[in-house]
């Protein structure tokens, strides 16, 4: 019986793609544990001590101190303090986080996520705005519509997210693990495709460059987080993001 070669798994070809892609835009890559503590998941990033993202509900504690990071936003507490590397400087962190939530077609308790941040003397938001809008239109093709929104981060200030617009793709696959040709979601106005949020970000905030034991007064910078599976789902028009944790052959050769 012949042996058949194995491949890279999907989630680690299209991590790879983005790296790639943050590397040749002068980013360096920082990576930390996935046990994390209480300090560097949620203190260090200014997220109170009474905010409902600390909860048992959302978070798997493993003791009062220590938990499964939520994000790998965790990491960028762990560049600066204590080490040599002083700003301007622009990190990635890519790996894999947890929550303690139920799973449908678009939630995962354990998926992958890529953080990253830029820090400078004259950072704006539009830089930011920028980097993110290269990323999306470089794999997902130039005629993209993508959107941004305020909301409210504890780490950023201002905090935007962005969403695309989904019509599916030709390349659909169901939860079967199998190629279909279904048609898109058809939204209220009409016209075929949703938003689907991507990705939350803006600019540091002041308690999180004091925690990095730099002067916001002299820096700034911004920060973003993406979920890699949902970004996955959209390029190849996958329906249901636990196709990518169910290790299904019917499912993963055909990458």
């Amino acid at each position: 019986m012949s042996q058949q070669l194995g491949h890279l798994h999907p989630t680690t070809q299209f991590m790879r793609r983005i790296v790639k892609y943050f590397q040749e835009q002068g980013f360096g890559i920082a990576e930390g544990p996935e046990m994390e503590t209480e300090w560097y998941n949620f203190d260090f990033l200014n997220v109170p001590a009474d905010h409902p993202s600390r909860d048992a509900q959302d978070t798997f504690w493993i003791d009062e101190k220590k938990l499964l990071r939520t994000h790998t936003t965790s990491v960028q507490g762990r560049v600066i303090p204590g080490s040599d590397i002083k700003p301007p400087l622009r990190y990635i962190m890519p790996g894999k986080i947890f929550r303690n939530e139920a799973t449908d077609q678009t939630h995962e308790a354990v998926f992958y996520q890529i953080d990253g941040f830029a820090i400078d003397k004259n950072i704006k938001l539009t830089d930011l705005v920028g980097i993110l809008e290269g990323l999306f239109k470089s794999i997902l093709g130039p005629d993209i519509k993508l959107r941004f929104r305020p909301h409210l981060f504890q780490f950023v200030e201002p905090g935007i997210e962005m969403d695309l617009w989904w019509k599916g793709l030709p390349r659909t696959i169901d939860p079967n693990g199998t190629r279909t040709n279904s048609s898109s979601e058809v939204s209220s106005d009409g016209a075929g495709g949703k938003w689907m949020e991507l990705l939350g970000a803006g600019m540091i905030h002041p308690n999180v460059l004091k925690n990095m034991n730099l002067d916001p007064k002299e820096w700034q910078g911004y920060a973003f987080g993406m979920g890699l599976d949902r970004f996955l789902m959209a390029y190849y028009g996958i329906e249901d993001i636990r196709l990518m944790h169910k290790n299904d052959l019917r499912f993963l050769q055909q990458f």
